[in-house]
């Protein structure tokens, strides 16, 4: 099975890139709404992080600006977003490519050699900050040096030149 990393900065279209491809029978892995669902779901995880980052649950926005929080936070629910998308991995086998998004799955350790494939959604900073107004508060946490993608999809135009630019990869 083949496992493509989607990745990029916010508002670049990382989400957008990947309701086309589930558009086009795709498994698409989405870190972020996986993840929600695994503070919803897995008993005592919500406990455990509050007790280890000594913050009430609603408040863990502070990782965005606490790195030592954010550290911690990435150590406990990490390992647990692995398991899940191993699992998803599994349930899909018979589709040949799963797709992940996430724009931090690219340099963390616990997902180093979990994919195949890097493609990398970019946008210039005006557009991503029309896209998303968090843009510019979270800009500085994302760090982009260092990736070695194999695909780039500049996303700076239509939605229907954007799916061309897909079918163009696939």
């Amino acid at each position: 099975m083949k496992t493509i990393l989607v990745t990029g900065p916010i508002g670049s279209g990382k989400s957008q890139v990947c309701r086309i491809l589930e558009a086009k029978g795709y498994p698409v892995y989405d870190s972020d709404s996986r993840t929600k669902g695994l503070y919803a779901n897995r008993p005592g995880l919500k406990a455990l992080l509050e007790k280890e980052l000594d913050v009430r649950f609603e408040d863990l926005q502070i990782i965005f600006t606490d790195s030592e929080k954010r550290e911690k936070l990435e150590a406990i629910v990490y390992p647990l977003v692995r398991e899940d998308f191993e699992k998803f991995k599994a349930d899909n086998r018979e589709c040949g490519t799963v797709f992940f998004e996430s724009a931090t799955a690219w340099q963390k350790p616990q997902f180093r050699d979990c994919f195949d494939s890097v493609w990398m959604v970019e946008a210039p900073l005006q557009t991503r900050t029309q896209r998303n107004p968090k843009v510019l508060q979270r800009n500085s946490l994302q760090n982009f040096n260092g990736l070695k993608a194999d695909k780039i999809i500049t996303n700076d135009s239509t939605l229907d030149e954007l799916k061309q630019k897909i079918d163009d990869l696939i």
